[in-house]
């Protein structure tokens, strides 16, 4: 068993939270006062075990306040993306149930018109027709509630594929809100991680990863250190001020930080980390190379998804082994199944399914519930994959990015893992084009290091590159370039957005 609360009173100074950028810190006592006042107030306004709120915030020391406010009191917390629209968020909103919205201030414009019976509160500003986070829970007491219960997290997909679906499990059976997790027993078991963990979280909160092992790190009695904005070199100072020894990333984080010039990465003492976690894409084997001789074996890689329903692991040493593996199953039992829900033998691709992992549905969708599953309850996330005979997965794309060009199918990952190793190359997107003679034909979106270079001669060179190590049908057929691609701050992008550019206007492009 391990909490906040429970370290609040063993070491009651301990930083729990450290923002990078300012120094603020947030002591272990203070974290359990501010979120027992959040506890009171959701009691206050009439929330009960399994309601449920909405949070769309910056990063800020107020997320975690609310989060495990939410946490002790029983509720679902829905963690809502600083990017959506209006629109957006009212969906969400909506779709979830949520009798209480807590925005930023900055943030309150993209509220749109949330029903009206939604409680509302603002963090960090005063604004019309909104109540004050901040003077609500000063007049709250900083002791525990009467009744805490455990509560969890309901968070929604990023949409990079359609309208986004809330992944919604039950709440925990041990209503004990200190109970060991799963996630804690692999943190501990795979990583290490514990009460010596000084651990840098440089994503969005509002994104399962960052939100659920940066809470993790905190039940185990560790610092998290959390930047607001993600930058390249502030990321790197960061681990040399803080002496992090423990991180997360996403594959972006890597390409932008291996960008950097050598004098900006030479500058920084990386010699207090010891594991740097990544996940949430799949990261370009040349990348991935670089930084394990940039910053030796310390990076541990996992597959999983905001559903829970498994989990592959692999560190440095069997990556090196099985160049490109995701790893090996550390939660459920890994299948790969064909189009016809038929499991396949080792070395044949189709879709990836975990037997015996997490219970999950997507809230208010039991198509989209029923579809991920096959005959026997395996579930899948849509990924396509292959194991090996060791064991070891590899992904090779998500299905429903898949191109189909003249009768083959091509997967945009592998296309896009060869363009971004270009040095002019900043981030890409490889989508599927309507094409009157192929069905689809192959279309990269470049988003150049300097786009006054975009052009033709660019273009060609970059044509130039995949065909050097792709084969023809993969080799994009148009290579068009934009200032900034459309991709989330976790790191995966609303390739939605830009097919859908392409499919509405057959001749437009970005």
């Amino acid at each position: 068993m391990s909490h906040p609360s429970i370290h609040a009173r063993t070491d009651p100074a301990k930083p729990a939270l450290i923002v990078a950028e300012t120094g603020e810190t947030i002591s272990f006592a203070e974290l359990d006062a501010r979120s027992n006042r959040a506890a009171h107030l959701f009691r206050a306004r009439g929330l009960v075990a399994s309601d449920t709120i909405a949070l769309m915030l910056e990063n800020t020391p107020e997320f975690y306040d609310i989060a495990w406010g939410a946490q002790r009191s029983g509720l679902f917390f829905v963690c809502i993306s600083t990017k959506l629209t209006a629109a957006e968020l009212d969906y969400i909103v909506g779709d979830s149930g949520a009798k209480m919205l807590i925005v930023s201030a900055s943030l309150t414009g993209s509220a749109g018109t949330v029903r009206a019976e939604t409680l509302r509160f603002v963090v960090g500003g005063s604004v019309p027709g909104w109540e004050s986070w901040e003077d609500a829970v000063a007049a709250q007491p900083d002791t525990p509630i009467a009744d805490e219960r455990a509560g969890i997290d309901m968070l929604y997909s990023s949409g990079t594929t359609g309208r986004p679906k809330g992944v919604r499990v039950a709440l925990p059976e041990d209503p004990d809100m200190a109970a060991p997790t799963v996630l804690m027993m692999l943190a501990r078991g795979l990583y290490g991680l514990g009460p010596d963990s000084i651990y840098l979280s440089p994503a969005p909160l509002y994104h399962a990863a960052p939100l659920r092992w940066s809470m993790t790190v905190q039940r185990l009695g560790g610092t998290v250190v959390m930047l607001q904005h993600f930058e390249p070199e502030a990321a790197l100072a960061a681990i040399e001020r803080y002496k992090i020894n423990a991180s997360q990333w996403v594959p972006t984080h890597f390409v932008r930080m291996l960008k950097l010039d050598a004098a900006a990465r030479a500058r920084h003492d990386l010699s207090s980390l010891k594991v740097a976690i990544h996940a949430a894409a799949p990261c370009p084997v040349p990348v991935k190379e670089a930084m394990i001789a940039w910053w030796g074996p310390v990076l541990y890689e996992y597959y999983a998804g905001s559903e829970g329903n498994g989990l592959t692991t692999i560190d440095s040493a069997q990556w090196l082994e099985h160049k490109g593996s995701v790893g090996k199953a550390a939660y459920g039992v890994l299948h790969i199944c064909g189009e016809d829900g038929v499991e396949l033998p080792a070395g044949e691709e189709g879709l990836v399914y975990f037997e015996g992992g997490g219970v999950f549905e997507y809230h208010n969708d039991p198509a989209k519930t029923a579809e991920a599953r096959n005959a026997l309850g395996w579930s899948t996330l849509g990924d396509i994959g292959r194991i090996d005979k060791d064991g070891y997965l590899y992904l090779t794309d998500r299905k429903s990015f898949m191109i189909i060009s003249g009768g083959v199918n091509i997967y945009p990952q592998e296309i896009e893992n060869r363009l971004i190793t270009h040095p002019r190359v900043a981030d890409v997107a490889v989508i599927g084009a309507p094409c009157p003679e192929m069905g689809e034909r192959v279309v990269a979106v470049v988003q150049p290091v300097d786009m006054a270079e975009a052009g033709e001669a660019l273009a060609a060179e970059l044509t130039a590159w995949c065909r050097a190590e792709l084969s023809g049908v993969k080799t994009p057929r148009q290579i068009d370039f934009s200032a900034e691609l459309p991709r989330h701050a976790t790191g995966k992008l609303y390739k939605r957005l830009l097919r859908d550019q392409y499919w509405a206007e057959p001749a437009t492009t970005v």
